[in-house]
Formats: C-alpha cells, structure tokens, sequence
C-alpha cells in the first residue's frame, strides 16, 4: 500500500546528496529554507472551464404561463424536495415505558380500567411487554394483568377532582 517513500525520509536523503551551501544572508533565508527541506513550490492549475454561452442548457426554459403564475416558485418538477421522501417515523417511542418507569419508582397509586368495566386500585410494581403486576393495599391480592384486558389507566389523585 505504501509505495512512496516518507517525506521525511526523502528530506534527509535530499540533505545527504547535496553538498553543504555557502551561508545566505538572513533575507534570502526565508526563501531557501523550502528548498533546503526538500519542498519546492507548486503551482496550483485549473481547467478551463467553458463560458456560460458555451455551455449546453441543462434544463428547458420555463414556459411563460408558468412563469407568470408563479413567479417565485419553480414548476413542480424542478422543486428539489419533490424527490426527497420523508423516512418513516418510529415503529416504537417508549413513551409507554417511560410513563410505567415513572410510575413504579413514585409509587404512585393507580386506577386500572378493564375492559369490561371494574376498576383495579394498586401501585405498579413493575411491568414488561404483555403486563403489569399491581400491588393492591391492605388484605387484597397482588394481580398480573394482561395489557389487551386493560382499557385504560389513570393517577388515583385525579378521580378526586
């Protein structure tokens, strides 16, 4: 991969073959000191570029009907976002799991509305992708309850308002 040689190593071979240069006065220093590394200066060249009349035209000219419709806007065609699709958005935002997360390390006292009706009052003790296991106060059970049977859930202070 490494064909060329280092530029360092070119420098001191460059060094070792000249023989040593008479002094320079400290003027003509600054112009030397290139040369004595071993970098000479370079000029930058740049292709010659076609004029503007000589260039083909990249895209048809507008018609004038378009033109006076809208004279600000580009046709539709020419519009650089029409090309451009949006990308989808996530499948999954973890604003539920953020929400359950929030409330297990609160404690806070939840109402859970099933889907035929009853109400299930408990903290969230912790939860995964299928359900929720409720711890309820006093002698009632402990519940795991299945997410699909849940029609919603709600903070028991705001049933109080």
């Amino acid at each position: 991969m490494k064909d060329t040689l280092d530029s360092s190593a070119a420098v001191a071979r460059a060094q070792e073959k000249k023989p040593p240069e008479p002094a320079v006065p400290a003027s003509a220093a600054s112009d030397t000191v290139a040369e004595h590394e071993g970098f000479t200066n370079r000029k930058l060249i740049r292709p010659s570029l076609p004029s503007r009349a000589e260039r083909p035209a990249s895209r048809p000219p507008r018609s004038a009907e378009s033109a006076e419709r809208n004279p600000g806007m580009p046709e539709r065609a020419e519009r650089p976002s029409a090309s451009i699709k949006k990308s989808a958005p996530p499948e999954q935002t973890h604003a539920e799991n953020f929400y359950y997360q929030k409330q297990i390390q609160t404690k806070t006292p939840m109402v859970i509305v099933l889907n035929d009706g009853e109400e299930i009052r408990g903290v969230i003790e912790w939860y995964d992708r299928n359900c929720l296991k409720i711890n309820r106060t006093g002698s009632l059970p402990n519940l795991l309850i299945y997410k699909p049977s849940i029609k919603y859930l709600f903070k028991e202070s705001e049933s109080k308002r």
